[in-house]
């Protein structure tokens, strides 16, 4: 079978090795004459399946050890409920304040989806939402990350959270650092889209969360990690569904259902491989380089432009248009016929869009940029 360049941003491309020993394991797990996908999640087996991968994320991310790692259901977007639900209650349990803020920075549809479900669920109550920075109101897209000088941060006094989207899938905006926020306001990120693709400093955050199907592995389950003063029990602040309480979650070993095990097992396969490749240092050097030169690749030739600021294109997520309509369409057609897929951009949006994950094999972005070549040379007046 000739190969296929998967560009797709999500359920996106896994590791082949890693396919592979799942591939080996999946009738006969550990000699126990079943699939992982049979195990009981209470069995000894799964146990150390995920008892294995809290250790290698730990060690992946160098996760300190007033820290819990969660593992749970729902996607990324379930979370945008949870954060507010519990982070609410915690600074509510901390400080006895009800007339509470959360700020939110806007930098595409995954961040504005976030703020919009924290602003439903703080009706009828005194929890205000502030928009730190919007940046389509402020340049009339999301096309950067806005300017320090933009951001209206609430009273930290005041403030259960401060919230951002690392990597905006949509929009191919990436933080190209941390934002600074008081100490005693919690910093949370989505880091869905660019999770484990580079090292991140964990202490500067109160909660990082991702769902798997993007850099991890296949979808099913999202990855919570989080500082442990944050962890309040479900008696404490807003009523919340059980399924969202973190101290729930805790308690149980992130079982207090049967979780989505084969997901976990698949997360703990890509981060064996991610140790294999050397760790987050040598990972973010090889998306340096498989970036830079595809976003090289789009400024040098003509037809193709990426609409993103050059100090906020994202890393994971390489978003380009061309200079028709109908030019996107034939270029996407070749690109199917190449065997390259999923490149269409989100339906939001439009144009163009090459996710280019941990998983992506620098030749493969070496493909795309020789079409891309020769799509230009025969489209040259």
């Amino acid at each position: 079978m000739n190969p296929v360049y998967n560009f797709g941003a999500g359920p996106a491309k896994i590791p082949e090795s890693v396919l592979k020993k799942a591939q080996t394991e999946l009738l006969n797990y550990g000699n126990t004459g079943m699939s992982v996908m049979e195990l009981s999640h209470r069995s000894k087996h799964f146990g150390e399946i995920l008892a294995r991968t809290k250790s290698n994320l730990k060690k992946l991310m160098d996760i300190p050890d007033n820290y819990e790692i969660l593992f749970m259901q729902g996607g990324a977007t379930t979370q945008f409920s949870a954060i507010f639900y519990n982070l609410v209650a915690a600074k509510q349990t901390a400080t006895g304040a009800k007339d509470l803020i959360v700020d939110y920075f806007v930098t595409g549809s995954w961040s504005k989806k976030a703020a919009e479900e924290a602003e439903r669920l703080a009706k009828n109550t005194d929890v205000k939402v502030n928009r730190v920075a919007d940046t389509k109101k402020l340049t009339g897209k999301y096309d950067r990350v806005p300017a320090r000088d933009t951001w209206q941060l609430s009273d930290p006094e005041r403030t259960a959270y401060a919230y951002y989207c690392d990597n905006e899938t949509v929009h191919g905006v990436e933080f190209p650092f941390v934002p600074e926020v008081d100490p005693r306001v919690p910093l949370v990120a989505d880091m869905s889209s660019n999770f484990l693709s580079r090292p991140v400093d964990v202490k500067k955050f109160g909660v990082i969360y991702g769902g798997a199907q993007k850099n991890l592995g296949p979808a099913g389950v999202t990855l919570v990690i989080i500082r442990k003063d944050l962890v309040v029990d479900l008696s404490k602040g807003p009523l919340r569904p059980l399924m969202l309480d973190y101290q729930t979650a805790l308690d149980n070993d992130s079982m207090y259902n049967t979780p989505p095990t084969f997901a976990i097992y698949m997360v703990g396969l890509t981060l064996e491989w991610l140790l294999e490749q050397g760790g987050l240092t040598e990972v973010e050097k090889i998306n340096n380089r498989k970036s830079s030169k595809l976003y090289d690749a789009i400024d040098r030739l003509a037809l193709f432009t990426c609409p993103v600021q050059p100090d906020s294109r994202s890393e994971m997520n390489v978003v380009f248009t061309m200079t028709t309509p109908e030019l996107e369409k034939e270029f996407l057609k070749g690109a199917e016929e190449r065997n390259m897929v999923q490149l269409k951009g989100h339906r939001s949006v439009g144009g163009i869009r090459a996710s280019i994950y941990n998983a992506m094999p620098e030749e493969h972005i070496d493909k795309l940029i020789e079409y891309m070549e020769l799509f230009q040379k025969q489209h040259s007046a």
